[in-house]
């Protein structure tokens, strides 16, 4: 489809960006492809800005040279002159091929149109994924996960705190293809905190590193060192009992009523906290078996707390581990539960801490995260910071906005602008798991999504 009605000449002095003086008539806009010849050669560009002035003055990127056996992403050049063309559906496959885009996630919403597709082997770095509330942000995540869970080996962990991925395991009635039928195959866990024997959700207090064991308990080496101090005393004897044998083994050696320590385990009430596995199965068990998927049901839990003792166990657990170099990737819905810079509780400070140790160095160990959340703002900038892909649905907020595109300068600022007007299911994909930033309609979904907007009764 032709997308010009006048010639467009453009020029490019480092072979890596491009400059159109005059495209007044033109339809191109942020986020077309276009094909660039000159000189003999044919590349692939991407415009990233259409300027309101008079001339219409057009800047983009070159990503590579088309040739017949595909596109050369490594090859750009500089000209002097070249005429710029739409891109045809022929070549955005070519694109798609030559740079692994395999998953199909939706629709391009820019001429030529066609699929969407991501790069499985880009969810090898950190992905930011964030919506205002009703942006069918969590839908849309639905319909990746529903691809990589169905056409990859990774194995995915989803800290759910609403149940909205428990039914990840389920068909939609209508479901067909030959993504249904790869989900069908799937070994996907869901951990409840109520869940039947061998799918409950559950944390072994032992396995805890000490410093944890001590968030836990609100302890602070120095602040209260002499019970810290008895705990630290007390790790080789932890090995062989759980949580609940802590206890009598404080008062069998306490010289007076009531060790200190002890009052604290029965202040907090932690030995009623239905989190402890006993004789069931811990969650670092079962996520070390690597199932396709484990779905952790974290909002059945009767206290906020027992949310981190599970995340915190699994995390460091996984951190411990590092050096197996076993690929996982970390889903963490509702992320500023988990990773908010203004937590302050010594339990919730140290997931965070973890998290912050992870998206700082865990990328070569295999250990990947995927964040979502409502607002860049809710979590901690030294975890965005080390994001290498942006999914961006409908955001109001010009300074939600504004932060975006401080940390994600691989986004075309016209494109990230153009958020307040997205429809609900659209989105922006940037970054390495994306041929190209692309505007995109999201698939439907082909599994049900667990928690749906309540509808307002009507007489």
């Amino acid at each position: 489809m032709d997308t010009t009605s006048a010639p467009v000449t453009a020029r490019s002095d480092d072979g890596r960006s491009f400059v159109v003086a005059d495209a007044s008539g033109s339809a191109f806009v942020a986020g077309s492809l276009v094909i660039v010849t000159a000189d003999e050669r044919r590349q692939l560009g991407l415009v990233e800005e259409r300027s309101e002035t008079s001339p219409v003055r057009l800047r983009g990127r070159l990503i590579g040279e088309l040739a017949a056996d595909g596109i050369d992403t490594r090859a750009s050049h500089a000209f002097e002159s070249g005429a710029l063309d739409p891109v045809d559906e022929a070549t955005v496959e070519q694109l798609h091929a030559t740079t692994g885009a395999e998953l199909e996630v939706g629709v391009n919403l820019t001429p030529p149109g066609g699929p969407a597709r991501l790069l499985p082997k880009r969810f090898n770095r950190h992905t930011f994924w964030c919506g205002q509330s009703g942006s069918g942000k969590t839908y849309a995540l639905g319909v990746v996960l529903e691809q990589l869970v169905a056409h990859t080996a990774l194995p995915i962990v989803i800290f759910d705190p609403n149940s909205d991925f428990v039914r990840l395991g389920e068909l939609n009635a209508d479901a067909k293809g030959p993504t249904a039928e790869a989900l069908a195959g799937r070994d996907i866990r869901v951990l409840r905190p109520h869940g039947r024997p061998g799918s409950e959700l559950r944390a072994r207090f032992l396995d805890l590193p000490l410093p944890s064991k001590a968030a836990i308990l609100r302890l602070d080496p120095v602040a209260d060192r002499a019970e810290y101090n008895a705990l630290v005393h007390l790790q080789d004897v932890l090995r062989q009992g759980e949580l609940e044998d802590l206890l009598p083994m404080l008062r069998n050696r306490a010289t007076e009523p009531g060790h200190p320590l002890a009052q604290r385990i029965e202040n907090l009430a932690v030995l009623e906290w239905e989190v402890w596995a006993g004789e069931a199965t811990a969650v670092t068990d079962v996520v070390g078996e690597r199932p396709d998927a484990t779905v952790l049901d974290l909002g059945g839990f009767s206290t906020p707390e027992q949310q981190l003792v599970v995340a915190l166990a699994l995390l460091d657990d996984l951190w411990e581990r590092r050096e197996e170099r076993r690929p996982v990737l970390l889903v963490i819905d509702e992320a500023h539960n988990l990773a908010s810079p203004n937590l302050d509780s010594a339990l919730a400070v140290a997931v965070r801490e973890r998290l912050l140790q992870i998206a700082a160095e865990g990328r070569k160990f295999g250990l990947w995260m995927l964040l979502s959340t409502q607002r860049p703002s809710k979590v901690h900038p030294g975890i965005i910071s080390q994001c290498d892909n942006l999914a961006l649905m409908k955001m109001s907020s010009p300074v939600d906005l504004g932060e975006l595109g401080t940390y994600f300068g691989y986004a075309p600022a016209a494109l990230i602008e153009r958020s307040p007007w997205f429809r609900q299911g659209e989105a922006l994909f940037a970054g390495g798991f994306v041929p190209t930033p692309s505007l995109v309609k999201m698939n439907p979904r082909l599994t049900p999504e667990g928690g749906t907007d309540v509808g307002v009764p009507l007489r």
